[in-house]
């Protein structure tokens, strides 16, 4: 199945390559504002009372770059790197945090015909050797906060000589010494750019590679994908027929990793329409976040943003914040809360609006946000329906939901931003895309399922990647043609609804068969648990010589120290209170419950869990950049509490 093709593409139809893009761009709106970022007056660490430590920064308004001011930065990048011999067709690896002198890196590798290697800043020291080695770089770009990490792996990789850092605003560097390697601060590049702008570089060819992109590893070793200008191409267009009336009046918050495909693509369009795009972190998107100093305000609030792109569990987080907040002051404002989105939930159903509830209610939450936020894309993951109903009512916004992978540059399916169904469907192709489903018997889904058709899902069409970075065997494994078509395998289960959009079911990688034989979907159960208060993130684990399920929770400390002061435990640790007994046994018996009320089936509910005390953060290792979990690695960093948890449970 595909989509029609008669929406706008926003005038892109005649471009061959990413560099014509940004162009155009700056000749329609050379003298908009572009990109922006913050400034930072100071930054410093405060100490937690559980003795962790958090970077606190005091921060300004949004600096704004035009879109011809831009234009110009980005030949003395280009002109810089150039002095400092990089070449096209030579890769350059980018390993930093999403800031603007990312995209302006990316832009000017673009325009030159240089294969950027994008490797995400979370990914540990083990994952980002190997990209360094696989590719082979000689120069290296990163931000003054990875460089320690980076120097301390150097001598596990060989082809460095130039490690470029772009500094922090507050905070001076006094570059170290590394013997064999040149340090350069990102500044330096204008500087050298300036004196050297007469270099020569390389017009892209539609297939040449715009970029290497490391996945995150939730598998195992990270993959570099190589992604073509076309496919940069296709996929910006294919977004520009979705958002609704995008112009330049639009306002984006850019906060994901940049190593992440969908936001590279999500901001490719946003500069298509000559939008503003301002630079953010996870750390201090809103006024709660880690990174904000008591007082100062979020990102979000400041730029007032009118489109954001984001991730399941970050919309779960943001649901269970605003529970949380309303529930805490007192019974009749839990009960209010409740009754209010109820109501409105029954009228936005019908096509109606409630605007005194708005005033009284909801728009206290959507200035969570800045208050101006009118369309949301969410994608990663599959969006569990009770969030997508909660977000959509609370902050009065269009949701859309999307389905790709980093092998088709982000882009295979989205929804409509009219379509109200339950989370799990993802829409219909973008413009130029091709889905079909293939039988997997071994997992029991065929195409002759009734009532729908049922399969893997195959993606083709101009998004699909041209190959796995040196990898043909793997390539020939997952990429194939047919027809004059390029094919994905995703791995992926879908379900082809009869009005012509596709539902996730399920993955052959999450799926485990249990003793008896039966197929359980581990997704699906984490999905469903992992919208309970008490759990912040969850990893279902199940071994095919027993009959049942374990779980290892990484709990939400507030709901775990209420749960706590049910039984008059208060004052301890998050591993005190993790492994207390009568803890677990409660939070056991709240979640079998919720499990229950999912409707999930019995032999769906784990029968142990283990609650962890271990923050699951990318750093850890344990999940991604996108805080999907790295399932391989947390079994085996639990591998004894699970052993335990089935030694202890043999007559479950």
């Amino acid at each position: 199945m595909t989509r029609a093709h008669s929406r706008n593409r926003g005038g892109l139809d005649g471009l061959q390559q990413m560099e014509q893009l940004m162009r155009r761009t700056v000749k329609l709106y050379g003298e908009k504002r572009g990109f922006g970022t913050r400034e930072v007056f100071c930054e410093e660490e405060e100490v937690q009372p559980d003795g962790k430590v958090f970077r606190k920064y005091t921060m300004g308004d949004y600096r704004w770059l035009t879109y011809k001011e831009i234009d110009e930065r980005i030949d003395l990048i280009a002109a810089g790197l150039f002095k400092l011999g990089v070449r096209p067709r030579q890769n350059l690896v980018i390993l930093a945090e999403t800031r603007m002198e990312w995209m302006l890196t990316a832009q000017a590798t673009l325009r030159n015909n240089i294969p950027l290697v994008t490797v995400y800043a979370t990914l540990g020291v083990d994952g980002f050797v190997h990209a360094l080695n696989e590719s082979e770089s000689t120069h290296v770009i990163t931000s003054q906060d990875m460089l320690p990490k980076l120097i301390k792996a150097a001598p596990r990789v060989k082809s460095v000589t130039h490690i470029i850092y772009m500094e922090n605003q507050a905070s001076k560097l006094a570059a170290p010494k590394v013997d064999g390697i040149n340090l350069i601060p990102f500044s330096k590049l204008y500087e050298l750019g300036k004196i050297n702008l007469e270099f020569s570089g390389e017009i892209p060819t539609p297939d040449s590679t715009a970029i290497i992109m490391y996945t995150s590893g939730s598998t195992g070793t990270p993959k570099g994908v190589v992604i073509t200008h076309s496919n940069l191409l296709a996929c910006a267009k294919g977004y520009l027929t979705i958002f609704p009336e995008t112009t330049e009046k639009d306002s984006y918050v850019a906060y994901l990793p940049l190593a992440h495909v969908m936001e590279i693509a999500c901001e490719s369009m946003m500069i298509s329409n000559g939008a503003r795009i301002g630079y953010s972190s996870p750390q201090t998107l809103t006024d709660k976040g880690t990174g904000i100093k008591a007082g100062q305000r979020g990102d979000a609030i400041v730029l007032e943003p009118s489109m954001m792109v984001t991730v399941p569990v970050i919309l779960d987080r943001i649901r269970k914040g605003v529970v949380e907040g309303a529930e805490a002051k007192g019974f009749f404002s839990k009960l209010l809360f409740r009754h209010a989105i109820v109501y409105k939930s029954f009228w936005v159903k019908a096509g109606y609006t409630t605007p005194l509830l708005n005033r009284l209610v909801f728009n206290k939450i959507k200035a969570v946000l800045g208050g101006n936020v009118r369309v949301v894309a969410v994608g990663s993951a599959p969006l569990c329906a009770e969030t997508f109903d909660f977000v959509k009512i609370c902050f009065d916004i269009l949701l859309l939901r999307g389905y790709g992978l980093t092998e088709t540059t982000s882009g295979a399916a989205v929804c409509e931003f009219t379509d109200n169904s339950d989370g799990s469907n993802v829409g219909c192709p973008l413009v130029d895309v091709y889905i079909k489903l293939d039988n997997w018997s071994d997992g029991g889904y065929t195409v002759n399922d009734k009532p729908n058709p049922r399969g893997e899902i195959l993606v083709g069409g101009v998004t699909v990647a041209k190959s796995y970075y040196k990898n043909e065997s793997l390539s020939r494994e997952v990429f194939l043609e047919e027809d004059g078509i390029r094919w994905f395998r995703t791995g992926d289960i879908g379900e082809l609804l009869p009005n012509g959009t596709l539902k996730i079911v399920d993955r052959k990688k999450d799926l485990i068969k249990l003793q008896f034989g039966e197929y359980v979907s581990l997704g699906k159960v984490e999905a469903e648990l992992k919208t309970l208060p008490l759990v912040d993130n969850i990893c279902v684990y199940g071994n095919s010589y027993y009959t049942f399920m374990v779980a290892l929770i990484s709990p939400n400390p507030k709901a775990l120290e209420a749960l706590a002061a049910q039984i008059g435990i208060e004052n301890k640790s998050l591993r005190e209170l993790c492994e207390n007994p009568e803890i677990v046994r409660l939070a056991t018996e709240q979640l079998v419950r919720h499990g229950k009320h999912c409707n999930l089936n019995k032999m769906e509910i784990p029968a142990k869990f283990k609650l962890c005390p271990e923050e699951w953060i990318p750093d850890s290792g344990l999940v991604t950049a996108a805080l999907k979990i790295r399932r391989k690695q947390i079994n085996d960093f639990y591998k004894m509490d699970i052993d335990r948890m089935y030694e202890d449970s043999k007559n479950v």
